[in-house]
């Protein structure tokens, strides 16, 4: 019998604990459900007993989830505090309804999440404090339902079946928080299970338990080493004897074992349990992810659902349960997953206060700026930079990570932070009533929008609390000043307590009220109460248990209560705890806690009972002889009176009243006094033991005895007095404005001292004056305001009544500001004189942009409609010079800030005429110099960018920045306007400021609410720096003149100390930022000799730091002058269109060995080849308008075989590609829907997919006149490419990026010979080096990112990365394979996760590596040919090689044998499943068991491989080599292809799916006609393919049958062309050597024989119907033939009557002698739909042109010019549009109505093939094997 504590609200967690709820915890007995004492049901829940399980069960059944449930405790204020690691729930769902479940479960931070699964929910749902998990429920064995999930791998959804069965659902709760909250579970709060099930009981445990094993079956296969128990006795179901218990019920983990299941869903897997023990997942290994289904997931036929849903591993694998890393806040530790550098923490969730270990900061990533911290180091997301002794920022640690490399330092932004937040000039936003006096009078604490500030109030210095998210709505704080209440404005309010001393958030918690609108402290700080409004508007008051907040406890609610009587204000008693006190309209309440309940009773107000009150005190001071409760309690109102209440006795005392002074003569103001008639509105009132205070609505704070006989003291301010709050030392009187002042009233020296001024509505812009070290603000709430920045007090202060101040500027020599206004007008203002100098109304719109001359004699300003103004300033009366009209941009979102002048004084630019476009002006003339399209640099965007802000480097720099919307800071040349680099992602919205430090060495950007500093040169692993604490969008950031300071501004004013080292200080003072750059590395390995290369090396070479003398372990540097120039090349605005060799400023960080000679091809396929191409690419292209594109890509038909790892798959996302010559194309799974991804010149040779699934790599070859290899950089979220870098000469063969996605290394062929380490924040060459020999294969290590290996001639060079500062270096160490295996290439290679590396061989070998200790110590042959393809997880392995095989590896033993020691071979490793394919595996992509993947081939399938299922299925098939030509069903519902490989192809036209295909071996199938569905046999059984073959043999194949019904031999060569009559009865077919044969495919016959082409081959063979007797011939059908010697034959045939009669015969001249006569561009001919008179003819001529022949005139009637000679021809038969082929790779697409002209690229060669469909919709277009699928769009 298990006991221990009751249900109590204390949280069990000590060890004694743990002791008595071991091995586990019957939770219904434990806690006597049925007596429902410690427990509660609610709605429709009864007993009944069960005839499966042979017991009584609980039924909860209802429509209404909330209102029918069973809850554990009875109340929400008590705890289970069960510390189980696991919770099992023995439930079954009620068939065809909908149940949910509900778990409460404490974190150890004290932090309640909620866990919530249900068959309701239809996608994973995450907060910071709720998961939600859609549940699947399972179905009875040999139902119909289970097949249907069988098909699909997974159980139906939604609602539960009508035979589900009774489950065993285990959940680990430990997992669950550590995965999707990277929390640590601390115990069960509660659980709530609501209708519709049945439930057995619950369980909680330590132990994982098995289901369905015996105890002697347990201890045999000795699972208790594993960590598994069978099911003890009182949890199993019953089980019938000889019957299995899986057969029965279902048994659910969650988190799923083995491979994850989609979506974050709870279901069961798809292996049974009983064939063996599975394996817990390690949790480090996936990051949490909310998932969002984007498809219903109901369609459970689908194949393709398999792969995007990867199953439970299905072997037994007895393996030790990895243990769950503990992961901490705020506490020193390795890191292995960071966040993105786009977190700005705007959430509640998200933002963590300074010292808050309440919530941990969770950030979604956006694909923004990788922000990479090493595991030896922290990340910091700073808060504000303060004094050292404060907790400043929250430090983000990761689960610990064993490794055997010493890990290197991540190198960062320098000094972190960068910046302390010094000074906030601010009050209030959201109420201005609230400030309050710290015990020792010494300071004030109000708050600053989202900020609390503590002001001492002699010295001005403040400190900050951190951590609201919106602005604070009240603050309070306990007797004693050590605790610190405050809650925030929102939909759910919340409230923060703070350790005051420490400055330390101790909690925080939701409200559940809306907007908080005042709190109130105990004396003691033990209890808390607020007033807010319900989700219907009530006023509701919470009062909460804070006792045991100082020791970790929670704050736990007390009572509440609704009331339909407004609050103004509460107060707790300072007397006891329990008793408050109320005011508001029309009422007075007085309110007490007692037994959990929260009562009030009005006062009887009387006559005053329709007052409206505004705040209430009591009094203060004690007597022995009266009662603590027996005393007076003062209450004002907005009507001047005050009322004292009798507490004790609930009645008025006396009532006065506060009027207006009476007027007499010489105007003196008579002493105040209370009378009858209309009062003055009492704000606030505060009372001392000896006097008391009021704030009123006229101005007035005044000073009153006790008995408020007269006035002894009084105070005016400029608005409405908020609050009043005497000292708690009862000397100074705290005063508060509606207008944003504070200040307070000092009694002793009758003295006021204003603390804070401060604007009342956004700040808008800044200007700072260095010289007299002050600042100008404008704000939105009409006002202009000169700050002093030393003492940060406002000097002056303008007020504009009915126009708004836009922006400001100071004028760098005078003290003179102007400002520019709402109405258009700009004013010089005089602040010595303070005078208004000059008024220019040059502007019609807002003003945008003002901006002073550097020497001051020029001003510039803009406005909203366009207009830009040159004033002349050099006399303190300006004047205008020029007016320009229309050329700035007229959007006002540009301002306050559209114009930047340089530093020299030179240049002006702004954004404009229009927002695509930055204008560059000389500044003196405004003569246009420069204008920039910023629309056009990014050619891969779909999204024509903006420009937002814009921003010149200081000189000598050159350069000027301009911010856009799609995120991005665009670094340019000032003078030329050319792409200097581009930073992307800078913030999550757009950027709304920029401001370069004037040594440009940093860069300041301020987005959505957060200031980010960054090193300008982008030089480190983490670039910047982000700063929150503005609680609306910053306006503007910008150093101050003395680069001392930053200033920020928004909803108040920001100044920061920047921390940096200046320029003067810096050792490096000398060189220019630009001049300084990184040490190339140099590291050649394969060499022969070690010793020779090290002699060899330019600079020098150190020993490794260990200094062993091993010279194969060298750590190689290079001096700077060495430096060549580096071929990293930028984004530029005409993109590939020239060498990077060509640039002379780009140096080059790369060390190349030899000049480059002629390599022979190692004995590998490893190596990429491109196929042979005759095409070249065209020099101009015509590219259609954006939104007029006539064609739209629709379809790719095919998979580039030639390529190697061209295909990638995530498991995780779904996410799919794969390359088909230039194209990569991204497939969903689901549909079959394609992307199309176009951009490379070249065939594409490889891809690599980042971890995160968010950025693509692709490498094709040199292009567009480039000198070097293309590798472009894709964001996989919106398809667009973010980057082009260039650095390999010939071929990219191989890629992969680290498995913390922060670097990506390429790999040249045996041609090129180099390694390139690129940076993946920005993609700048990191490193390069060159090889002595070829180099097949290169991996990342996935346990340690500083390592990699790469593999070639006998060896295994292993890598180290080491950063060091802003330097990097690599230590190589090259280790060679065992004598024994012989001279072989190493070809293959792969990490296993266990300390392990596979390298496979040419020669069929694998050999493993021990990465510890960097030696084979195992081989074993694996295969009969070179293995290139190998994946490793955990014990299986997958190689793949030329033999066409692809092999399953048990590799389990193979770790035992590393740890031992001992030499193995081929016995220690299992074969477990081979297959064999159609072609050489070159790629493979498998989920994380290895249990299913996707594998390409060299004959251009893609493979679906299940390995459990032994199942290939191809997913992707295409030609493996030419396609000669495509043909079409007449009703366009399917096509077919033939090519070189003799295959015949039908595809479904709807899906692009194969349906049937036609192999004839060792032939090539040249032609191809569909029938016409002849009127003698309609229907289906008409659908006849022809084909004609290389061997002068013609083949008819019945779609309809899937076989070949005919085979004739016409011709004695090869077939060229074929077609069917006009109704199908004939087929016409030509040959190479000009024959024409007529045959009947009813009988097979040949009918005749034409000669008239004899001697040149037959191109184009087309029939068509005309009138019977048109032109002047007997017949119905018009047919032409073409041959290759220009020549055109037209017939008219009447077939049945045995009539063919020539009737034209045309011949096209050509030049003389051409020159290049094998290459001749054929002679192509088509009949013209549009008209039925008339032919189409292209070919090689004496110029390129289309021409149109008419057969009634018998001429040529119209010509349409070519740029070159077509290789295709095909016209629309639905409207005037002719498409063209080029050999340039272009295709054209001629609307013959207008003239107009249409390019379109996609294709990687020659285009030798057009094909409309018969309706016009589509168009097909083919090169070489690729065929791309277009729609048209044109009417």
């Amino acid at each position: 019998m298990v006991t221990g504590a009751g249900c109590g609200g204390g949280r069990e967690r000590g060890a004694m604990a743990k002791v008595w709820q071991h091995p586990y915890l019957n939770v219904f007995k434990h806690f006597k459900v049925e007596e429902w004492k410690r427990s509660t049901k609610e709605g429709d829940v009864t007993t009944f007993m069960d005839k499966t399980l042979k017991g009584t069960v609980y039924r909860i059944r209802g429509s209404i989830p909330a209102s029918n449930y069973i809850q554990l405790p009875k109340t929400s204020t008590q705890s289970l505090g069960l510390t189980g690691h696991y919770l099992y729930l023995l439930f079954k769902p009620m068939p065809g309804k909908c149940f949910v479940v509900h778990l409460d479960v404490t974190t150890e931070d004290s932090q309640v999440v909620r866990i919530s699964f249900s068959n309701l929910f239809k996608e994973f749902k995450s907060t910071a404090t709720w998961l939600q998990f859609p549940f699947i429920c399972g179905v009875a064995k040999g139902s119909m339902y289970e097949c249907t999930a069988r098909t699909s791998k997974q159980d139906l959804v939604g609602v539960a079946p009508g035979n589900v069965r009774w489950t065993c659902l285990m959940l680990d709760l430990h997992y669950i928080l550590s995965m999707y909250l990277n929390r640590r579970y601390s115990h069960l709060k509660s659980i709530k299970l609501c209708s519709n099930l049945l439930v057995k009981n619950l369980y909680t445990s330590d132990l994982l338990f098995e289901p369905g094993i015996m105890f002697s079956e347990a201890r045999q296969a000795k699972l208790a080493f594993h960590g598994i128990s069978p099911m003890p006795r009182e949890m199993a179901f019953p089980v019938p004897k000889g019957e299995n218990w899986h057969d029965r019920y279902d048994y659910i983990r969650f988190p799923s074992d083995g491979s994850k299941l989609p979506y974050d869903s709870i279901q069961k897997g798809c292996s049974n349990t009983a064939e063996g023990v599975r394996v817990l997942e390690d949790p480090t290994r996936h990051l949490p992810r909310p998932v969002t289904l984007t498809k219903a997931v109901r369609d459970r036929v689908s194949l393709i659902q398999q792969i995007t849903s990867p199953k439970d591993m299905s072997r037994w694998s007895p393996l030790i349960t990895k243990s769950i890393p503990e992961v901490h806040l705020a506490t020193s530790g390795p890191l292995e997953e960071v966040y993105s550098g786009d977190q700005e923490f705007s959430r509640a969730e998200g933002l963590q206060a300074a010292g808050d270990s309440t919530l941990p900061l969770h950030a979604t990533t956006d694909g923004g700026i990788h922000v990479y911290a090493h595991r030896m180091g922290d990340v910091a997301i700073h808060a504000v930079g303060i004094s050292s002794d404060e907790t400043v920022y929250t430090k983000i640690t990761g689960p610990e990570v064993l490794s055997s490399k010493k890990a290197s330092p991540c190198r960062r932004l320098l000094p972190d932070p960068i910046l302390k937040l010094r000074t906030i000039i601010g009050f209030g936003g959201c109420s201005t009533k609230w400030a309050v006096w710290t015990k020792n009078s010494s300071a004030v604490v109000y708050p600053c929008h989202a900020i609390i500030i503590t002001m001492q109030i002699e010295t001005g210095e403040q400190r900050f609390f951190i951590g609201h998210t919106d602005k604070v709505s009240a603050l309070t704080f306990n007797g004693n000043s050590a605790l610190l209440a405050s809650a925030q404005m929102g939909h759910l309010s919340m409230v923060r307590l703070w350790d005051f001393q420490k400055g330390k958030c101790l909690s925080m918690f939701k409200t559940h009220v809306h907007s908080v609108s005042s709190l109130s402290l105990s004396y003691s700080g033990a209890v808390l109460c607020g007033i807010g409004k319900d989700g219907h508007g009530k006023t509701m008051v919470v009062v909460w248990n804070t006792a045991q907040v100082n020791q970790g406890g929670e704050v736990v609610v007390l009572a509440k209560a609704h009331t339909d009587v407004d609050i103004q204000t509460l107060k707790i008693a300072f007397f006891d705890d329990t008793r408050m006190v109320s005011c508001g309209r029309d009422n007075v309440r007085l309110w007490r806690v007692r037994g959990g309940a929260l009562r009030s009773c009005p006062v009887n107000l009387g006559e005053y009972h329709s007052l409206e009150f505004t705040d209430l005190a009591f009094e203060k001071g004690h007597s022995a002889e009266r009662e603590p409760e027996d005393r007076t309690l003062f209450v004002c109102s907005r009507s001047g009176h005050i009322l004292e209440i009798d507490y004790k006795n609930v009645t008025i005392r006396n009532a006065r009243r506060l009027l207006p002074s009476q007027i007499q003569h010489s105007h003196r103001r008579e002493k105040q006094t209370f009378h009858s008639g209309p009062g003055i509105a009492i704000n606030s009132i505060s009372v001392s033991s000896t006097f008391c205070a009021t704030a009123s609505e006229d101005g007035y704070v005044r000073l009153w005895p006790l008995d408020f006989s007269a006035v002894f003291l009084e105070a005016e301010h400029e608005g409405p007095v908020s609050s009043v709050s005497i000292s708690p030392d009862s000397l100074k009187v705290l005063c508060t404005t509606s207008t944003g002042n504070l200040g307070y009233l000092d009694i002793q020296s009758r003295g006021y001292n204003t603390l804070m001024r401060s604007h009342t509505d956004s700040v808008l812009a800044f200007s700072v004056d260095g010289l007299r070290k002050q600042m100008a603000t404008v704000s939105q709430d009409n006002t202009i305001r000169i700050w002093d920045l030393v003492s940060m007090q406002q000097l002056y202060d303008f007020t504009a009544c009915d126009e708004m101040p836009c922006t400001v500027a100071f004028h760098p020599a005078q003290q003179i500001f102007a400002c520019g206004f709402s109405s258009g007008v700009v004013r010089t203002f005089s602040l010595a004189a303070s005078d208004l100098l000059m008024e220019h109304k040059q502007h019609r719109g807002a003003v945008t942009g003002l901006t002073f001359s550097p020497d001051g004699n020029l001003m510039f300003s803009s406005c909203s409609h366009g207009t830009l103004a040159l004033y002349n300033c050099a006399a303190q009366k300006s004047h205008v010079l020029r007016v320009l009209g229309n050329v700035v941009s007229q959007d006002a979102e540009h301002g306050p800030n559209a114009l930047a002048i340089s530093g020299d004084g030179r240049l002006l630019t702004f954004v404009g005429p229009s927002k695509y476009t930055v204008t560059v002006m000389d500044a003196h003339s405004l003569d246009e110099l420069l204008r920039i399209d910023v629309s056009i640099l990014d050619l891969d965007s779909t999204n024509l960018d903006s420009a937002l802000r814009i921003c010149f480097a200081p000189m000598p720099v050159g350069h000027l920045l301009v911010s856009t919307s799609s995120n991005k800071v665009l670094v340019l040349d000032a003078k030329t306007g050319r792409l200097v680099r581009e930073v992307s992602r800078v913030h999550k919205l757009s950027c709304s400021s920029l401001a370069l430090s004037e040594d440009a060495r940093y860069l300041l950007t301020a987005g959505d609410r957060v200031v980010k500093v960054w090193d300008y040169q982008m030089r480190f692993d983490i670039n910047f720096q982000v700063y929150i604490g503005h609680s609306e969008p910053v306006r503007q950031v910008a150093f101050t003149p003395d680069q001392q300071h930053v200033i920020s501004i928004g909803d108040a004013i920001f100044l920061w100390d920047f921390l940096a080292v200046s320029r003067a200080e810096s050792p490096k003072a000398d060189i220019h930022p630009y001049v300084e750059s990184l040490v190339p590395l140099r590291a050649d390995i394969f060499s022969e000799s070690d010793e020779g290369e090290e002699a060899g090396l330019k600079g020098s070479s150190r020993e490794a730091a260990d200094g062993n003398k091993d010279h194969s372990a060298l750590v190689m540097e290079e001096p700077v002058e060495n430096e060549e120039t580096l071929v990293v090349r930028p984004k530029v605005s005409q993109e590939c269109s020239r060498s990077p060799s060509h640039s002379g400023n780009e140096p080059r960080k790369e060390t190349k060995g030899p000049e480059s000679q002629h390599y022979i091809r190692p004995d590998s396929y490893r190596h990429f080849t491109p196929r042979f191409k005759a095409s070249v690419l065209p020099k101009s292209v015509l590219y259609p308008p954006a939104g007029n594109e006539g064609l739209k890509l629709k379809a790719v038909i095919g998979y580039n075989g030639n390529g190697r790892g061209n295909m990638v798959w995530n498991p995780d996302t779904g996410f799919f590609a794969y390359t088909c010559g230039c194209v990569i194309v991204v497939e969903d799974l689901h549909s079959g829907s394609q992307q199309h991804w176009i951009g490379h010149p070249e065939e594409i040779s490889t891809l690599a997919l980042s971890h995160d699934a968010q950025v693509l790599a692709s490498a094709s070859g040199q292009g567009n006149g480039d000198s070097r290899c293309q590798i472009r950089i894709w964001n996989v979220q919106d398809g667009t490419c973010q980057k082009v870098i260039f650095h390999h000469e010939t071929q990219v063969q191989a890629m992969a990026y680290s498995h913390d996605d922060r670097l990506l290394v390429t790999l040249g062929d045996y041609s090129d010979r180099t390694l390139a380490l690129w940076n993946t924040h920005t993609y700048d060459l990191t490193s390069s080096t060159h090889f002595l020999e070829p180099v097949h294969e290169v991996a990342f290590n996935p346990l340690f990112d500083g390592e990699l290996a790469c593999v070639g001639r006998g060896a295994v060079a292993f890598w180290l990365i080491e950063q060091r500062g802003a330097d990097i270096s690599l230590k190589v160490h090259k280790a060679a394979i065992p004598d024994m295996v012989g001279l072989v290439e190493l070809t293959s290679v792969c990490y296993s996760t266990n300390y392990l590396l596979y390298s496979g061989t040419n020669t069929g070998q694998i050999c493993v590596w021990d990465t510890q200790t960097n030696r084979c110590f195992m081989t074993w042959e694996a295969d009969e040919g070179e293995i290139g393809v190998l994946l490793c997880c955990g014990n299986r392995l997958v190689s793949g090689s030329n033999t066409k095989r692809i092999r399953l590896w048990s590799v389990a033993a193979v770790q035992e044998l590393r740890l031992k020691g001992s030499d193995a071979r081929s016995s220690s490793v299992l074969l477990e499943h081979e297959m064999t394919l159609d072609g050489t595996i070159v790629g493979a992509t498998f989920d994380d068991s290895l249990d299913m993947g996707i594998v390409g081939t060299t004959a251009g399938t893609l493979w679906y491989i299940n390995w459990a299922e032994s199942t290939s299925i191809r997913l992707i098939s295409g030609h493996k080599n030419k396609v000669n030509e495509v043909t079409f069903s007449p009703d366009e519902s399917h096509c077919a292809t033939c090519g070189e490989d003799g295959s015949v192809r039908v595809w479904s036209l709807a899906s692009m799916e194969l349906v049937v295909q036609f192999q004839v071996l060792n032939q090539s199938c040249q032609c191809l006609a569909w029938s016409p569905i002849p009127i003698s046999r309609g229907g289906a059984e008409g659908q006849h393919v022809v084909a004609g073959y290389s061997d002068g043999t013609i083949r008819v194949f019945s779609i309809s049958r899937t076989e070949m019904e005919l085979k004739m031999h016409p011709h004695s060569v090869a077939l060229t062309a074929i077609a069917y009559s006009a109704d199908g009865e004939i087929i016409l077919s030509g040959g190479k050597d000009g024959l024409m044969a007529v045959s009947s495919p009813r009988t097979g016959m040949t009918i005749r024989v034409l000669i008239d082409h004899k001697g040149s081959p037959i191109t184009v063979i087309q029939c068509t119907r005309k009138q019977y007797h048109d032109f002047g011939v007997e017949g119905g059908e018009l047919w032409l033939a073409a041959s290759s010697d220009r020549r055109v034959s037209v017939w008219v045939s009447a077939w049945l009557k045995d009539k063919c009669e020539l009737i034209d015969w045309l011949s096209f001249p050509a030049p003389a002698s051409p020159e290049a006569p094998s290459s001749l561009p054929p002679s192509l001919a088509a009949f013209c739909p549009w008209d039925n008179g008339a032919l189409v003819y292209v070919g090689f001529g004496m110029q390129k042109e289309i021409l149109f022949y008419s057969l009634r005139q018998k001429q040529v009637v119209e010509k349409i010019p070519l740029s070159h000679f077509a290789t295709s021809l095909s016209l629309s038969p639905a409207a005037h549009f002719l498409a063209v082929g080029f050999n340039e790779r272009v295709l054209r697409l001629i609307d013959c109505t207008t003239r107009t002209e249409q390019d379109f690229v996609g294709h990687d060669d020659s285009i030798h093939l057009c094909r409309f469909t018969p309706s016009g919709k589509r168009l097909f277009t083919a090169s070489y094997n690729e065929i791309l699928v277009w729609e048209i769009t044109s009417t």
